[in-house]
């Protein structure tokens, strides 16, 4: 009745139908918010047991359906190295021992789980891992850098990795930004080096003598292969950036190949 009251007020036919029609949407807009009030949620049954234990087969057990090559390329990791890290953690948190759980205990799981994340690194793992590299370390490196890669001498790569941060606050925006741009006192990769202690064992002369040699010249300190921003340090070997001769296209070439190792380490990073 109300519709049609309004409907008074419109003296042409084609008003009238205008405003009929747009009462009907009005009132399909009505019924259809209705409708999702009175809907509850979906339970969706993932069977996580059962997940597990064809993860299980899978990979784990000992006539298992995937090799160890397919173990790396499926999860981006060596099996034994994983292997390693879990016995370790097992062995050292309760948390990580398996046992039965109910189901609403899986959300205390992931929160104790980002909380242990945290720290299992430094506490676990330090002395090996998060710790300068010994003497014998460098010679492993030098050796199977010169072996693979044609570069004796060489430590590691370096670069500098950016994950963009959606939710970023407007007042930190512009602090990060890439290569050797942005703002004064920005972090680039340039300000990030210089506030790295990656090179403080270099400035306070307590670097190992590790000597290696290069066509019969003979050098002190190892070297990181890097891109052609960073600074011209001495432990900084960058490409030809107009390379002219054979050799230094050679040289460019199996450089910047070099460097990709780095890059699809970041590349993998960014995805997990």
């Amino acid at each position: 009745m109300e519709d049609l009251e309004v409907l008074k007020f419109f003296d042409s036919d084609d008003d009238g139908e205008l405003i009929s029609t747009f009462f009907n949407v009005v009132q399909h807009i009505h019924d259809k918010e209705s409708s999702n009030v009175a809907r509850t949620r979906a339970v969706v049954n993932r069977d996580r047991h059962a997940t597990h234990d064809l993860l299980v087969r899978d990979y784990f057990v000992d006539n298992c359906l995937y090799n160890e090559d397919a173990f790396e390329r499926c999860f981006r990791l060596n099996k034994a190295i994983f292997l390693r890290i879990s016995n370790a953690l097992e062995a050292r948190y309760d948390f990580f021992k398996q046992k039965p759980a109910l189901e609403e205990e899986w959300v205390l799981v992931v929160y104790k789980s980002v909380r242990l994340r945290l720290g299992i690194w430094d506490t676990v793992f330090h002395q090996e891992y998060l710790r300068k590299p010994t003497p014998r370390d460098i010679e492993r490196l030098y050796s199977a850098h010169e072996e693979r890669l044609g570069f004796p001498g060489m430590l590691d790569s370096l670069d500098c990795m950016h994950v963009a941060w959606e939710k970023c606050p407007n007042a930190w925006c512009g602090q990060f930004t890439r290569g050797d741009i942005g703002e004064p006192r920005s972090n680039n990769d340039i300000n990030v080096l210089g506030q790295s202690p990656l090179f403080n064992y270099l400035w306070t002369e307590k670097a190992p003598d590790m000597t290696f040699t290069v066509n019969r010249h003979s050098y002190k300190y190892s070297y990181y292969i890097c891109d052609g921003i960073y600074p011209d340090y001495s432990t900084h070997m960058k490409a030809y950036s107009v390379p002219r001769s054979e050799n230094a296209k050679l040289f460019t070439k199996r450089q910047e190949s070099t460097r990709k190792d780095i890059e699809s380490a970041f590349g993998v990073l960014k995805q997990t």
